[in-house]
């Protein structure tokens, strides 16, 4: 019996209302050779009954795990398929997006990695925006992760050489593979809408900014030595926002300033080992804006 063509791993705990829709967004891309992986973590809402209906068409594994990262590492080490996409269980791949990734990979045998286009999606599955993508260039992907997760896609040979997830990380274990995988290659980018990644209230990356933020710090120091600067005020902005501080008027505009000055500067020490000397003027300046020279 021939290998899989692609292999779609679903880690899933607790997103039943969300899974139908992820799981027939996979089963009706009518492509040969399809083996469709869901990785539960002992669901207790009605996600177990879902996956009873489509008994035969997926191979669920209930069982409990250590996280989403572990979950995916167990799809991955199961994956029988020429090509892996990694789909979480309350996202969507579009119509046809799987024919057209095989034949990019088909047509580019010496591509080991494709991504493309996709939107974020809210709970409804109405596009909210466009994910922000572009050209491949490594240096940027360490400022911004513009690489949309489920519109990501790789061959297994990619995981045989680089291995798999950091089951240590939470949130970022996503941009921490890309930063991995690609560090020696580039991909290919389809300029087409693979996927729609949803956004809502209880999604994990939305109600977990700070921690997201602190986590891809800690990564980044760890991976390069010192996190890209960006980094530092995009953790502070996500803070802020968690807190719930606004920019309405100009004196809560001047109280968010202050608030991020010190966030920013904390972080730079925490980091860098103090504020970079870039950095220092910049600071300096919000500083005078807020009142606080």
């Amino acid at each position: 019996m021939s290998a899989p063509a692609i292999t779609v791993v679903t880690p899933s705990f607790n997103q039943g209302r969300f899974i139908r829709q992820t799981i027939e967004s996979v089963l009706s891309q009518n492509v040969p050779g399809l083996e469709y992986l869901v990785i539960d973590a002992v669901s207790t809402d009605e996600t177990a009954a879902v996956l009873h209906e489509y008994s035969g068409r997926l191979f669920a594994t209930i069982e409990p795990d250590n996280g989403q990262a572990d979950a995916v590492n167990k799809g991955l080490r199961a994956a029988r398929g020429d090509v892996i996409g990694w789909l979480n269980s309350d996202d969507v791949y579009y119509q046809d997006a799987l024919p057209q990734v095989l034949e990019i990979f088909l047509a580019n045998p010496w591509i080991d990695v494709v991504y493309g286009d996709a939107d974020h999606i809210d709970e409804h599955g109405a596009v909210i925006e466009p994910y922000y993508t572009e050209p491949f260039d490594y240096e940027k992907l360490k400022n911004v992760c513009f690489l949309c997760q489920p519109a990501v896609f790789f061959r297994r040979s990619v995981v045989e050489k680089y291995g798999l997830l950091d089951a240590g990380l939470r949130y970022c274990m996503d941009f921490e593979y890309w930063l991995r995988i690609l560090a020696d290659k580039p991909p290919f980018f389809l300029r087409r809408r693979l996927a729609g990644s949803r956004l809502y209230a209880q999604n994990k990356t939305l109600g977990s900014r700070e921690a997201v933020h602190r986590e891809i710090l800690q990564m980044l120091t760890q991976k390069f030595g010192e996190p890209p600067v960006r980094w530092v005020y995009n953790y502070g902005h996500a803070v802020l926002a968690e807190r719930g501080l606004t920019r309405e008027t100009p004196e809560a505009d001047r109280v968010f300033v202050g608030a991020l000055i010190e966030l920013c500067e904390t972080a730079f020490v925490q980091y860098f080992g103090g504020i970079p000397a870039p950095e220092r003027k910049l600071l300096a300046a919000w500083r005078a804006y807020a009142g606080r020279s």
